[in-house]
């Protein structure tokens, strides 16, 4: 038996003559949080999709569980367990809180032919479960727009997690928070981590990843540069490795020696 919870074996993705990406390699084992780094155009993107089930790898495997699966759509992702919450979030800011945490899987109350929303229950599962991150929902009938960006996110975190998520994709989950509202959303990753849940974070922001990472994985133009443990790489090093990170380098120099020169 592996001590993987899931594999994604050598994917590579082509889109005719494009190559997005190339004999990518990861490999995450249960309560594990693995950093997806790569600058814009690496391909994070489209690894997420592959993972997600809308697009199907041209080459290599996917293993749960210790069986190759192939996904037809994000429903088959879905049914094993790989959740993914986008960007957007896939929330509705005029409907409620409730309305949004469940989205089509409401509980029902009734007789059968007749059964009805249980909005009582709803609204009492999603006020709790936004208690167990620390966010109050007074009002679980409050429209998902007057909340914060960090709570938003929280929200679709834990929408996923209460739906049966064993492994969880989540795609620059801080790229338009404040300081604080990403610490909230950090905070409740590892929580979930602890609690069992593999995770994927996708970023190109390594001081967020670093803290929470277990793993590291840097993509660059479709290829993996290698995975590295938390204990073998340190924050300035991936720095480096990340799309542009010698460029900066190079600028700071830049920078330092025209700073020297002016004040001559």
């Amino acid at each position: 038996m592996s001590d993987y919870l899931v594999q994604f074996n050598n994917i590579s993705k082509f889109f005719g003559k494009v190559i997005a990406l190339k004999n990518v390699t990861m490999k995450l084992r249960k309560g594990e949080i693995m950093c997806l780094l790569g600058d814009n155009g690496a391909g994070k993107s489209t690894l997420i999709k592959t993972l997600a089930g809308v697009h199907k790898p041209d080459e290599g495997e996917i293993i749960v569980d210790g069986q190759k699966i192939t996904f037809d759509s994000p429903k088959d992702a879905l049914d094993i367990g790989i959740a993914t919450v986008y960007q957007d979030l896939a929330l509705v800011s005029l409907m409620s809180v409730t309305r949004n945490f469940f989205m089509g899987r409401e509980p029902m109350k009734g007789p059968p032919f007749f059964k009805t929303f249980d909005i009582e229950k709803a609204n009492k599962i999603a006020a709790e479960r936004m208690g167990q991150i620390g966010i109050d929902v007074r009002d679980p009938s409050q429209a998902v727009g007057t909340m914060s960006g960090g709570e938003r996110q929280c929200l679709a975190i834990s929408r996923a997690i209460y739906f049966g998520a064993k492994v969880l994709i989540l795609d620059e989950p801080t790229s338009a928070l404040g300081v604080h509202q990403a610490s909230v959303v950090l905070k409740y990753i590892v929580k979930a981590a602890s609690q069992g849940l593999a995770v994927i974070l996708i970023t190109h922001n390594v001081h967020h990843a670093y803290p929470v990472g277990n793993s590291f994985t840097v993509l660059n133009r479709g290829k993996s540069l290698g995975t590295y443990e938390k204990k073998d790489i340190s924050r300035e090093k991936l720095l480096s490795m990340m799309a542009g990170g010698e460029e900066l380098d190079k600028l700071e120099v830049e920078l330092k020696e025209m700073n020297r020169l002016s004040a001559q």
